[in-house]
């Protein structure tokens, strides 16, 4: 699989679509969401992607990382 160069893009900018967070964009998300995603199983298709991605930048200390990218 390619990597998406518009995926750090789209955590910046893209609303959760369902669930407790909708409309939250998914970088604002908990940790503890993520989390509980991570237990149960992410979502099939971009969103789990996404998601996953989010889980692994929040979990290793990287969300400076978005930074730049929120202010665009």
């Amino acid at each position: 699989m390619t990597p998406d160069p518009n995926l750090l893009l789209d955590l910046v900018k893209m609303p959760m679509p369902f669930g407790k967070y909708k409309g939250t964009i998914l970088c604002n998300l908990p940790v503890a969401y993520l989390e509980w995603f991570a237990r149960k199983g992410f979502p099939a298709g971009k969103l789990g992607v996404l998601l996953q991605t989010l889980h692994e930048i929040k979990m290793n200390g990287l969300e400076y990382l978005l930074d730049p990218l929120k202010k665009k």
